[in-house]
């Protein structure tokens, strides 16, 4: 795979926490590369370390050693500004728990993350009416968090991710905290709306079914990837 090719690439990432007098080895050199494109699920028992390795890769909490590069920008010497940068530009994320803001309507929501990078608010708003839609959620851009069911809050959360045309997705568990009917609708439109942006996206869950559903499974155990 080029240089060019490679959206995410994790290098003998090694993170562990003290608790008490031991300390415990989370992450045991982990190596991971996705490509432009690429859709991964990153499975594993839980308190296996997959939130952990999702924050190291986006830049949320450094690790003890080893090396993440974004579109093959080495970031482990970077400041905090120009991580912060590549958080906002490069990077997108979803949770288990969506983290609207709910004082806002979902239109708002997802006009907020542009106006921050600099985007005008004429061009936040027609951006995020186009990302609404794309996630079925045209005629509901006004309605505020509350106003939304647990569903469509969480596709409000995938439009806000794509806001800023990131290179990378990073999702942890994003239909965990939907019933099974809706989680079916909202990964579906996740793998659309990923497939559509080309980009690269590492998607933590513990549905199996789902899992097999993408490009790649990887599961993580005693702090190393294995491939599947």
């Amino acid at each position: 795979m080029s240089d060019a090719a490679v959206a995410l690439a994790l290098t003998g990432i090694r993170r562990g926490f003290g608790q008490g007098h031991t300390r415990i080895e989370v992450l045991r050199g982990v190596d991971l590369t996705l490509a432009a494109g690429e859709i991964v699920a990153l499975v594993g028992p839980s308190g296996s370390g997959k939130s952990t390795l999702l924050q190291i890769s986006g830049l949320l909490e450094p690790p003890d050693s080893g090396e993440v590069s974004i579109l093959g920008e080495a970031c482990a010497g970077l400041g905090d500004g120009r991580r912060t940068e590549l958080r906002r530009s490069r990077l997108g994320f979803v949770y288990q728990f969506h983290h609207l803001l709910p004082e806002f309507s979902a239109l708002e929501n997802v006009m907020l993350p542009q106006l921050v990078a600099n985007r005008t608010k004429a061009e936040a708003r027609s951006r995020s009416h186009r990302l609404l839609a794309r996630v079925g959620l045209e005629g509901r851009e006004n309605h505020r968090p509350g106003q939304l069911s647990g569903g469509e809050q969480q596709r409000v959360a995938i439009a806000r991710s794509l806001a800023n045309d990131p290179a990378v997705l990073l999702a942890d568990e994003p239909t965990g905290n939907l019933d099974l009917g809706t989680a079916e609708g909202v990964f579906a439109v996740l793998m659309d709306s990923v497939r559509n942006a080309g980009l690269a996206a590492l998607i933590a869950t513990h549905n199996s079914d789902l899992a097999r559903r993408m490009d790649r499974v990887v599961t993580l155990r005693d702090g190393m990837l294995v491939t599947v």
